[in-house]
């Protein structure tokens, strides 16, 4: 059999926007290699809710994860580009997942301008919450990462 012609195994990616307040999270597969919003996760006071996000990964068994890397319109890092860089590899720590970095600028902007639409055609009913755009922005990552962009952290 043609490598070409081998079944590719399909494989769960879990995807973080990651902020000071919350944590945006989206899920997807690399079989249809879309990306679906989930619940955002609270920042609390000592960080980021770990379990929370230990609960998700329980939940959707991703086979590796990717971060929203912060960086400016001239394409320097970001002010939190530190903290998402130090978030990514908390993450591999704790969960033993490999963690890709993807470019996440202009993410959330793409993201509240996709829910907007959706609000306006009539396909969404509720109104915009900074945990739907987080999310959405999280979902905007996860498909650039299954576009090909993205590195090891």
């Amino acid at each position: 059999m043609r490598e070409a012609d081998k079944p590719q195994s399909v494989h769960t990616v879990l995807a973080f926007d990651f902020g000071l307040k919350r944590i945006g999270l989206a899920a997807g597969d690399t079989l249809t290699s879309t990306a679906a919003p989930l619940a955002a996760i609270a920042v609390l006071q000592s960080g980021p809710d770990w379990s929370s996000i230990e609960r998700n990964l329980r939940a959707v068994h991703p086979r590796c994860l990717v971060v929203g890397a912060p960086y400016n319109a001239d394409g320097t890092p970001g002010a939190l580009a530190p903290a998402a860089r130090r978030f990514a590899s908390e993450l591999e720590k704790r969960f033993g997942l490999q963690v890709f970095m993807v470019d996440e600028r202009w993410s959330s902007l793409e993201a509240n301008e996709a829910l907007k639409a959706r609000r306006a055609s009539g396909e969404r009913r509720k109104r915009i919450r900074r945990e739907d755009i987080d999310s959405a922005a999280a979902a905007v990552i996860l498909q650039r990462w299954f576009a090909g962009e993205g590195r090891l952290k």
